[in-house]
């Protein structure tokens, strides 16, 4: 009898331990798996993006970014840009628009990164924060 109680007690010490292992320190409050911090926004610094923007985006999209004949559109009233996060520009801006796509209205490709592969997600997130700063 005593090896029995030493038994159940040994067992439930030791499921004590591994309940306690598995779900301590979590931060749910559903149950489920640890629910994680949101990360922050990341931001955009418009002065380095103003460079960014003439080295890259002006050859289409003009030096004032009011937009050039038959190449980039005038970003400082596009309701279309205007509408997007940022996080949602910078996407956009990754991926590009064919001129194939319906929703393009210039007719001409918008490339990848506006034809700069060299281009950082820190750097269109510079030339968004530029960008914003232009806009009627």
């Amino acid at each position: 009898m005593k090896s029995g109680w030493f038994t159940l007690f040994s067992v439930a010490v030791v499921s004590l331990l591994v309940l306690t292992a598995c779900g301590g320190g979590s931060t749910s409050t559903s149950g489920g798996a640890p629910t994680a911090k949101p990360a922050a926004a990341k931001t955009g610094d418009a002065k380095v993006g103003e460079a960014k923007f003439q080295g890259t985006c002006a050859s289409c999209h003009g030096p004032d970014a009011k937009g050039l004949p038959g190449l980039g559109k005038d970003l400082t009233v596009s309701e279309f840009f205007k509408g997007l996060s940022d996080a949602d520009a910078v996407a956009f801006v990754m991926k590009g628009r064919p001129s194939t796509d319906p929703a393009n209205t210039a007719g001409v490709d918008m490339p990848p990164k506006g034809g700069n592969p060299a281009l950082s997600e820190q750097d269109l997130y510079d030339i968004i924060a530029y960008m914003r700063t232009l806009q009627k």
